[in-house]
């Protein structure tokens, strides 16, 4: 029997691959795309489009979490087998400035998703998938997982919260099958320009191209567990094949800083970086040429840092058989290597514009 799924979200990083992931399976796949998510929409299907999924690869939905009856005319009339609700608004940073669209579309999304199939009675026919965040530990000692008290410290981090428990309440109040995926962070070449992985890769691109100025960062010792979108993704289906509903951990175990990070990127197109100097004054330079390569912005500080990610999947090995098959030094690699394709294949008079579509 041939499966069906909607993915909320589809036209993100996670979405597109988790597309292309369950197309692989045999299922047919619905995807709901945000009318204002972007100025153009061959921008926003950009990711779909690098993954080979236009056309009737995917059936694209116009709706909006934040719209109740678009979601359960949408649930109604798909009637999916799962549901996977990765929309959301996914940048830690922008949180502190837009929190009130953050817990919107972040928390009371996630409890329009999960109504929905309430109010159409298919607690027992759906399994839905809310893609939680290892924001949601904050604070909280490393290493983190399913049993360490959570202790967000950004908007993104408490609505994501919110909407962790909402899908738990659910799943014990109306016997709903509710799973939680907390997936650290996870990247990939079709990672947004706005993340600080990609702004890196992107940014050691330019300047190999010999078109880009220094790179402007934030907290450099920042440590995060990364790992690479296309092996969570399979974990996220995974989740969903369980026999009972649960809340699991997906994370690499392997925690890098923003400057280890920096300096694989700039490894990668053969420049080591030696750093100078210290705290907002500290800089990277390159080792040979003595040029300037990276700078501190204190402006690009949070209010409220979290300093430390380090996730434990003990659980999802243990019972889903999940772990990654990518490890830092490829993923860096990989991203940077997308990069440099782009930058090769503009002209010289374009390289300097101000967007780039993603590479595939």
């Amino acid at each position: 029997m041939t499966k069906t799924a909607f993915i909320t979200g589809v036209a993100g990083q996670d979405g597109a691959y988790l597309a292309q992931f369950l197309l692989s399976k045999g299922y047919r796949v619905h995807g709901m795309v945000r009318w204002d998510s972007y100025c153009e929409p061959v921008d926003g299907l950009a990711r779909l489009e690098a993954l080979g999924l236009a056309g009737e690869h995917v059936t694209l939905h116009m709706g909006d979490v934040t719209d109740a009856n678009n979601l359960n005319l949408l649930i109604r009339d798909i009637r999916p087998d799962e549901i996977y609700n990765l929309a959301g608004l996914s940048q830690v940073h922008v949180s502190f400035g837009t929190p009130g669209s953050t817990l919107q579309i972040n928390t009371a999304g996630t409890l329009n998703v999960l109504d929905a199939v309430r109010v159409n009675g298919l607690e027992n026919c759906v399994r839905v998938y809310q893609a939680s965040s290892s924001e949601m530990f904050g604070k909280a000692g490393a290493p983190q997982n399913e049993e360490t008290p959570m202790a967000p410290c950004s908007p993104y981090g408490v609505a994501k919260l919110a909407a962790y428990h909402l899908a738990k309440t659910y799943r014990e109040s109306y016997g709903m099958y509710a799973a939680n995926g907390i997936l650290f962070n996870h990247e990939s070449p079709l990672r947004g320009e706005d993340f600080v992985t990609r702004k890196i890769t992107k940014a050691v691109a330019a300047i190999e191209a010999g078109c880009g100025g220094a790179l402007r960062l934030g907290n450099l010792d920042s440590l995060r567990d990364w790992g690479d979108a296309r092996d969570f993704v399979e974990g996220m289906w995974m989740i969903l094949q369980q026999d009972e509903p649960g809340d699991y951990v997906l994370a690499t175990g392997e925690a890098h800083s923003v400057r280890e990070f920096v300096e694989a990127a700039f490894k990668r197109v053969g420049v080591q970086i030696v750093w100078q100097g210290a705290g907002v004054d500290e800089m990277g330079v390159d080792a040979k040429s003595g040029r300037r390569l990276v700078e501190i912005d204190p402006a690009l500080f949070r209010p409220a840092e979290v300093h430390h990610l380090l996730g434990d999947a003990g659980k999802a090995k243990a019972e889903l058989g999940w772990s990654p098959k990518v490890r830092f030094d490829r993923l860096v690699a990989d991203m940077v290597d997308a990069d440099r394709v782009i930058f090769q294949d503009k002209p010289q008079s374009e390289r300097d514009g101000p967007t780039w579509k993603m590479a595939g």
